[in-house]
């Protein structure tokens, strides 16, 4: 019947030897046939799919060569672009192309050369490999030359038919009436195979061509710009007055009177049936969304077909004498098939056979994949109706094809997603097909998860969930079998969800509940799809913290993302960060307007979401989100806090310790102050003591043990409170959930809490030296300590103006050009010490003695001593000019031997000439480098100073909301920890166990169910616009 021509690499050329005898309809029937059976094997298997698909599912057929008409430029890039996405989003799918070497030829052929190349590579792909979903078709309607057929290009499937340039009109026709079982053979549904003529250029017979086909209902798309019989056609239609002037003009020809009014003929044939018509506009429409043009063509053509045929009283007798033999045929969009027939696992099954094939990486997936399958799809499960049950299949596809407009239709239907197909998606979307991470960099979205170092265990087990597992389950006496799959998926993507933030995951009361909307919002996130995550979080519940923790684990990904220099992407994590903050910023706003006292509550309404535990307000805090904590709720809640409902003026607050002494003395005001006001007695008794009773006969006086016990004791007392403040409770109101090493790096990463730590380190050393050595030689390092404790304490003072409003903002600029000052100290000290090396080893040569035995003699010292101070123009001439000083000698043994004796310097020119340099260099530019930096920081801060001073308030209203001052904390602190050891539980446990108790009142849970209303209503009201 048929032999290979493999003449040219890469090309493999069928030529049907038919038989003249055969019938016309036969030979077309045969091509058919030939090319199924060349292009598709046997035991052909997709990975996702079990039977065999031998028809195609969408069928492409590109026409417009032209031999006598002067093609002008178009932008065939857009149409190639265009072409590969809709072929993509057909799933099997045919090009049908002339194949001769007119110009859409070529194009079509370097379109398909283009997919060979992004999709498989180097890669050498069989003609019926499975992964190869595209397949070109060249139909030429006379004999190719030689040079044309042997082009090294992409594998084409070449039929080489001698019926003429009629052949491919005839054979769309045939294709058009063929019919395939769209959703497998358990389905008896079957549907005439999806064709569309795409028409580019053209000529005369173009047009012909697509007059005939729109006669026989087959879908027209024509590509608006192409110019050439295209854009005649398009002309035509604005205005048919002008179609002379325009023959002459687009076509370059003179027609005669018959051709002309055959042409005008043909053309009003077109506009007749323009409702059948598609238009493409290349130089305005993206090029995704041909398939959705190609889609509404081809359903448009159906029902016009069906309509016709039901108005047509022979067609109908005609089709009641076949019904008994073949009774589902041609029913392609209708609802007439039997429904009954098919039962939940058959209709689940088919949905998913008819599933299209995706491009793994989410950067790839087209917002215009499966309009058919969707629509197929949709019209069964309407029918049957079994929209509830099955339309989760449906969703996975839309949510995998990113199709958002899909995805909200099915959630307004009431279409829940089944967590059973959870781990498909995070396959699919998250992981790389044949990914080789051990081998090589991998740059797909995986990769950014892999370098979060605590979290790879659980991406793996995330990502490779392994077989399905099942587990027993039984109810009401019978026992069944059920799919935990997904609950380890779920259980995988919470703790990584935990370990990206550094909480530790919240498991009391747990259970894997119904949230498969707060599921697929997770997995949005992970993969980056912004309008799908914000459909998901609208419909969630808890929308502020939900889109308060989204927006962190996103600004963490962006990190790690610049850490792998992905700059794009993280550029792009972090743009859908603020997205989410900018959200939940504006549903605040609304809720303030809406419910003062409800917005207020609420920043402070803990719940659990992913694992988290936490509440709005002290979540955005930890993740350093200075315009949540800066809201007008978040202050007003804070006010509350800080003044425990009472007054906030002075003199009223102060009364209320009469009125009110229980709330006057647990507000975090009062504790505030006292503890300030017992700090500056203990500093001003630290001072007398460093000033007078350190080794000295004063110190064997009754006041210098009353001030220096004094003073340990209340450094104990404080030390404690810094602990609880960075291990306390998590379960208490306002605390952290973190893990312990996540709260030490934030507790470590307040300046002022740094402060404090080096202020007790100091104090700790000094009191070892002070009594481990009690002998006169020891005094003067333990007063040296002692010293520089009280120093670090009186810096602690600032920390006072921190609560004040105007004072605030200084000491926050104080704090951030300290910051500024240690790096350029970083810079200073390796200036300094490479000018002071060549200063000593110039005017002291050969040194021998560096490293003394004792520490003050060090060299190292004389070595930064000049350029040091030459930074503040202190220039030591006298001694860089080689001047003896009165002191200095000459006798090298007596300075070697003696390091308290100075040797006289050596005149050296250089150092003078480097001296010159380096004060130069230093005055001019390294002091004014750090005079830029504190410029820049004071107008960063100043800008962003209400924030700032905002988010400070807020740290020390949560520190004096549980700190109780030293000394008094500790007896109360005692009797906490023996009460903690007797009943043997954490204070973790038992505060846990409270709340849950609590929250399982009747009253606290309407409360819940209030507040969740509050803030969907309100998220529904500022975002659900579409």
């Amino acid at each position: 019947m048929s032999n290979v021509d493999s003449s040219s690499p890469g090309t493999q050329v069928w030529h049907l030897n038919l038989n003249k005898r055969e019938t016309y309809v036969e030979k077309i029937s045969k091509t058919w046939n030939e090319i199924k059976r060349n292009v598709y094997t046997e035991d052909e298997q997709s990975s996702t799919r079990k039977l065999i698909k031998s028809t195609p599912t969408m069928v492409f057929s590109v026409i417009g060569d032209s031999d006598s008409c002067v093609p002008s430029p178009w932008p065939t890039s857009v149409f190639q672009t265009a072409l590969i996405e809709a072929a993509k989003s057909g799933g099997e799918t045919f090009i049908l192309f002339k194949g001769n070497g007119g110009g859409v030829s070529n194009v079509v052929r370097d379109a398909y050369q283009h997919y060979e190349d992004m999709e498989f590579g180097s890669e050498t792909r069989t003609v019926n490999d499975p992964e190869r979903h595209i397949k070109l078709i060249s139909m030429a309607g006379k004999k190719t030359d030689k040079q044309q057929s042997e082009r090294n290009m992409a594998t084409i499937h070449t039929c080489e038919i001698e019926e003429g340039d009629d052949f491919m009109l005839d054979f769309e026709q045939f294709v058009s009436e063929q019919e395939i079982f769209y959703f497998g053979t358990d389905m008896e549904f079957k549907i005439p195979v999806p064709i569309v003529i795409l028409v580019c250029e053209g000529d005369i017979d173009t047009i012909s061509h697509i007059s005939k086909a729109l006669q026989g209902k087959i879908p027209v798309i024509i590509m608006k710009g192409s110019g050439n019989a295209a854009d005649l056609v398009l002309d035509y239609i604005d205005d048919p007055n002008i179609l002379r002037k325009n023959v002459s003009i687009i076509l370059n020809i003179e027609l005669d009177d018959p051709k002309f009014s055959n042409l005008e003929n043909n053309l009003q044939t077109i506009r007749d049936n323009w409702d059948l018509v598609g238009v493409f506009d290349l130089d305005r429409d993206d090029p995704h969304v041909l398939s959705g043009i190609a889609g509404k063509a081809i359903v448009s053509c159906w029902s016009v077909k069906r309509s016709s045929r039901y108005s047509n009283p022979d067609v109908q007798q005609k089709e009641k004498q076949t019904a008994g033999t073949n009774k589902h045929m041609s029913q392609s969009a209708s609802k007439s098939f039997c429904m009954d027939l098919i039962d939940h696992d058959q209709l689940v099954k088919g949905l998913k056979w008819g599933s299209r094939p995706y491009v793994q990486s989410p950067n790839f997936c087209t917002s215009t994949s499966l309009p058919l399958y969707f629509y197929f799809g949709y019209q069964i499960l309407q029918a049957k109706p079994l929209m509830k049950e099955c339309g989760d299949v449906l969703l996975l596809e839309a949510l995998k094809a990113n199709r958002c407009d899909y995805v909200r239709v099915l959630l307004d239907r009431g279409v829940k997603f089944n967590i059973d197909n959870l781990s498909e998606l995070y396959e699919q979307t998250i992981s790389c097909q044949d990914c080789k991470f051990k081998e090589q960099d991998c740059l797909h979205f995986k990769w950014i998860l892999y370098q979060i170092p605590t979290a790879k265990t659980l991406c793996l087990q995330l990502l490779q969930t392994g077989k399905i597992k099942e587990r027993n389950i039984t109810m009401n006496g019978k026992t069944t079998k059920k799919n935990t799959k997904h609950v380890s998926v779920i259980s995988a993507t919470k703790k990584l969800c935990c370990e990206i933030l550094g909480y530790e995951e919240y498991m009391q009361g747990e259970t894997f509940t119904d949230e498969s909307i707060a599921d697929v919002l997770l997995w949005s996130i992970f993969v980056n799809r912004k309008e799908l995550a914000e459909i998901c979080w609208l419909r969630g519940k808890d929308q502020l913290l939900t889109g308060l923790v989204c927006s962190a684990i996103l600004k963490e990904l962006s990190n790690n993302a610049s850490n792998v220099k992905e700059q794009v992407l993280s550029k792009d994590l972090e743009d859908h960060s603020k997205i989410f903050q900018g959200r939940c910023l504006s549903i605040m706003d609304r809720m303030y307007e809406e419910n003062t006292k409800q917005a207020i509550d609420l920043m402070d309404t803990q719940t659990v979401v992913w694992g988290i535990h936490s509440s709005p307000l002290t979540f955005a805090y930890e993740n350093f989100m200075y315009d949540v904590v800066a809201h007008t709720c978040s202050q007003k809640y804070m006010n509350k806090q800080w003044y425990n409902r009472l007054s906030p003026k002075i003199v009223p607050f102060l009364k209320s310790a009469l009125s009110k002494p229980r709330k006057f003395i647990f507000a975090p005001r009062t504790k505030y102050l006292l503890n300030y006001v017992i700090f500056f007695f203990v500093l001003a008794m630290y001072s007398d003591f460093v000033l007078t009773s350190i080794g000295d006969p004063f110190y064997d006086t009754i006041k210098a043990h009353v001030f220096e016990y004094s003073m340990y004791v209340w450094a104990v007392g404080d030390f404690i409170e810094e602990l609880i403040a960075c291990f306390g409770c998590k379960n208490t109101p306002g605390r952290s959930h973190r893990g312990y090493w996540s709260r030490v790096l934030r507790h470590l990463n307040d300046f002022w809490n740094v402060v404090d730590l080096l202020s007790f380190l100091l104090l700790t050393i000094a009191l070892c030296v002070r009594h481990a050595y009690p002998v006169p030689p020891t005094f003067t390092f333990a007063r040296n300590m002692f010293a520089l404790s009280l120093l670090v304490m009186y810096l602690r003072i600032l920390e006072v103006f921190l609560i004040h409003r105007i004072m605030g903002p200084t000491i926050i600029m104080i704090k951030e050009m300290l910051k500024d000052l240690l790096r350029f100290l970083f810079i200073a000290v390796v200036v300094v010490l490479g000018v002071g090396i060549y200063y000593h080893a110039n005017m002291w040569p050969d040194h021998q003695s560096i490293w003394s035995d004792d520490w003050n003699n060090w060299r190292i010292w004389s070595i930064i001593y000049f350029p040091y101070w030459q930074l503040y123009a202190e220039l030591n001439l006298e001694t860089l000019d080689g001047s003896e000083p009165a002191n200095c000698t000459k006798n090298r043994t007596i300075w070697e031997n003696d390091p308290s004796k100075t040797g006289c310097s050596q005149d050296d020119w250089t150092v003078k000439a480097i001296a010159g340099i380096y004060v130069l260099f230093s005055n001019l530019l390294l002091v004014n480098l750090v005079i830029a930096m504190f410029s820049y920081t004071f107008e960063r801060v100043q800008e962003n100073s209400e924030k700032l001073w905002h988010f400070q308030r807020y740290t020390v209203i949560c520190d004096y909301n549980r700190r109780i001052p030293s000394p008094f904390n500790l007896i109360p602190r005692l009797v906490q920890l023996i009460f903690l050891l007797k009943r043997d539980r954490s204070c973790d446990i038992k505060i846990g166990h409270t709340e849950i108790d609590l929250m399982n009142t009747k009253e606290k849970r309407k409360k819940s169910a209030l507040q969740k209303n509050f803030q969907k209503i309100i998220s529904f009201r500022s975002y659900n616009t579409k």
